[in-house]
């Protein structure tokens, strides 16, 4: 069954809405097709393809909420998961923070779907992977990667008249090499919702560099030290930032945006004044859906610009309560950037760091934002411009809000995983102690 047209979608959920006898009711109907290979040792491991359609319904009388699933769709299982729903919400407590659905809303036609990305098959998978394969077999390399491609579709209709649809495209690919003494060791990771712009060869080159130029690492010692992160690296830490923009932690005292007396930090130059990060549903490079999971449009909208803080995120309820519009959290981050490269970046840097990705980044300190983990996959030491050798592993202790105040200069930005981000030369970045690991 799996991606739905709008049309077919729409049967299927007024078929289920008619049964309802609740107060409000939402019926969501999701579903997708997922292709993926698992590759290790140079050779692939697993392959296999998923198909899914799941139906949820959401029965509400007074402030007291049901919610059940299936994945059967004739008049009998409709019937089932709706009076289920309905039995459930009778023995349900209050919700205390319910909202009533929204009405019809009006969205923007989402571009996330990619008719090449959709047809894909499992010899088209096969022939990328094979792809990447043959550099790392050549170079006399270990490699272990996944491969995976999804199409998908996501509608939701209520007893208030909403209705919502889109259907989108995603391949991911990601690859670690090693040697084969397991001394060095580099990675890679892109997603595109096109799939003939993935080059599964080209990245496996880069990795399969970084496995090589990275063994026979040396111990340097730990302290503050300029660094360049790879746009990988920069987006580990980023997405952290992104969930310190929700208003009610900010105004319960639960983010780094918060300030005594229970005010926030809205309007406040927090980072330097290169600082400029939006959303955009529409982007090219990044396409989003155009509502959310409570119904409400997505546009494109601004967090920050030149460094100052230019809007958080409200819930329906969160903004109800402190009496002002909702503002939805965002989806996909674009960070704006210069037009260097990595390689810009080191000719500019007289000693530093360069940090292909972190490892295992975990919270320290909500309010703060201060993070901990390791760097991996490739770290080196830069001197006169130059990558001198590589340097073992570190773990680092650092806050986002201080590395983006410590900002000297930015790349050109490029997609990693949901975000658009450009690599990032930062100083004064500070690692804690060294890791003998790989």
């Amino acid at each position: 069954m799996a991606v739905l047209s709008k049309e077919a979608s729409q049967v299927i959920l007024n078929k289920a809405l008619q049964l309802s006898k609740a107060d409000e009711c939402e019926v969501t109907l999701s579903g997708s097709i997922e292709g993926n290979i698992r590759s290790a040792g140079n050779s692939v491991s697993t392959a296999g393809e998923k198909d899914k359609t799941t139906l949820s319904v959401s029965a509400t009388f007074g402030k007291k909420t049901g919610f059940t699933t299936t994945n059967e769709f004739n008049d009998t299982a409709l019937e089932r998961v709706m009076s289920r729903a309905e039995e459930l919400a009778k023995l349900s407590p209050e919700n205390p923070e319910y909202m009533p659905l929204l009405g019809p809303q009006t969205y923007q036609e989402a571009i996330t779907f990619n008719p090449t990305t959709a047809a894909v098959s499992s010899a088209d998978r096969a022939e990328a992977v094979a792809k990447s394969i043959s550099i790392t077999k050549a170079a006399n390399l270990e490699a272990a990667g996944f491969l995976n491609n999804t199409t998908s579709f996501v509608a939701i209709q209520n007893s208030k008249g909403l209705f919502a649809y889109y259907k989108e495209t995603d391949v991911s690919f990601s690859v670690t090499v090693r040697n084969q003494e397991g001394t060095g060791s580099g990675h890679i990771s892109q997603s595109f919702h096109d799939f003939s712009r993935l080059d599964t060869a080209a990245q496996t080159k880069i990795a399969a560099h970084k496995a090589v130029s990275s063994a026979g690492a040396q111990a340097i010692e730990p302290g503050k030290y300029t660094v360049i992160l790879e746009p990988l690296a920069a987006s580990g830490l980023l997405r952290f930032l992104m969930n310190g923009f929700d208003a009610r932690n900010a105004d319960e005292g639960r983010s780094f945006m918060s300030k005594k007396g229970g005010s926030t930090r809205l309007g406040e130059q927090l980072f330097h004044e290169k600082v400029t990060i939006y959303s955009d549903p529409l982007h090219p490079e990044l396409p989003s859906p155009t509502w959310n999971n409570e119904g409400l449009p997505l546009d494109k909208n601004i967090w920050v610009k030149n460094g100052v803080v230019q809007s958080l995120s409200y819930s329906r309820y969160w903004a109800d309560k402190k009496g002002v519009k909702p503002k939805p959290a965002a989806t996909a981050i674009i960070m704006e950037g210069g037009e260097g490269s990595v390689e810009d970046l080191i000719k500019e840097t007289e000693k530093g760091v360069l940090v292909t990705r972190f490892w295992y980044t975990r919270m320290v300190d909500p309010q703060t934002l201060t993070l901990t983990g390791l760097t991996r996959d490739g770290t080196f030491y830069i001197e006169n411009g130059r990558i001198k050798f590589p340097i073992k592993n570190f773990r680092f202790n650092e806050s986002p809000i201080i590395m983006l105040n410590n900002l000297e200069m930015l790349g050109k930005p490029v997609r990693s995983g949901n975000m658009i981000i450009p690599p990032m030369k930062i100083r004064d970045f500070t690692f804690t102690s060294l890791s003998d690991a790989v």
